[in-house]
């Protein structure tokens, strides 16, 4: 007899996926294959980890609870080589611990909704070593993702997702296919890393990171309240920008003009 299945823990955020069609659908978006290196965070009780360890022949996978990734090897019948098993809070996982993937690696994963915002900032500061990431998330997290300039879900996740990748909605999920059921609906998204040509691209990634952050900490005031003390007026006209405009009215290629500008007027008095 089966020993039971460790019930969901509130504090991780558990929602286990369990709709065959939907799992389905998932697999295909991830696309699995012999030779590329898959990474799935949250395999819960393997749902998903099952299809992709078949399809793909190995897998890494990072989960926090103990008690679920003691029993996914007897769950799912892989050996360790097949199956590797990280037991560790994923905001600490680094991809680079896994060693070199010349392609890069496939991020996939049913992601918690407390820590989806926080999990996806952390997987852009490592985004180099990234394939394409498949997730399901919360749905209000995706449309932020995918929002545009002027929505008043445009906000620092949308432009420094959009910065680093390309977004893909893919289709909704009711909460029927959890358990247990989410009191919201669900995305799955693909983000796919890209390289901004050359008049987007942020001089210094960590500069553009800082900007887009404090012009968003106070998105009611204008640009030039939000960056004061950040900035002057003239480095956002430098940049062809209106200090009077608020930040969810800027495109990325607007915020990188103006951390830019930022930054070539910090070289000229260094």
């Amino acid at each position: 007899m089966a020993a039971p299945l460790p019930p969901p823990r509130k504090r991780y955020g558990q929602h286990f996926l369990h709709d065959p069609a939907i799992i389905a659908r998932i697999v295909e978006a991830i696309d699995p294959r012999p030779g590329r290196r898959l990474v799935e965070i949250g395999p819960g009780r393997g749902a998903l980890t099952a299809p992709l360890v078949e399809a793909a022949g190995e897998l890494d996978v990072v989960e926090i609870d103990r008690e679920l990734a003691a029993m996914l090897p007897t769950r799912l019948g892989a050996t360790p080589q097949r199956l590797r098993i990280h037991c560790q809070d994923v905001l600490d996982f680094r991809l680079e611990v896994l060693g070199t993937s010349p392609s890069g690696y496939d991020v996939v994963g049913n992601l918690p909704y407390n820590i989806s915002t926080p999990l996806i900032f952390h997987l852009l500061e490592q985004v180099d070593l990234i394939r394409t990431m498949v997730f399901m998330l919360q749905k209000e997290v995706a449309d932020r993702m995918a929002a545009s300039p002027g929505n008043k879900q445009y906000g620092r996740l949308s432009v420094m997702v959009q910065y680093h990748c390309l977004v893909d909605r893919l289709f909704s999920i009711g909460p029927g296919a959890f358990t247990p059921p989410p009191r919201v609906a669900s995305t799955v998204i693909r983000l796919t890393p890209r390289k901004p040509p050359a008049g987007e691209l942020a001089r210094n990634a960590a500069g553009f990171s800082a900007v887009v952050a404090r012009a968003f900490s106070t998105r009611r005031k204008t640009l030039r309240n939000a960056l004061r003390g950040f900035c002057n007026t003239e480095h956002i006209l430098e940049a062809g920008i209106d200090p009077g405009a608020r930040a969810e009215a800027l495109s990325v290629a607007d915020f990188v003009r103006l951390s830019n500008a930022i930054a070539t007027a910090r070289c000229r008095v260094m």
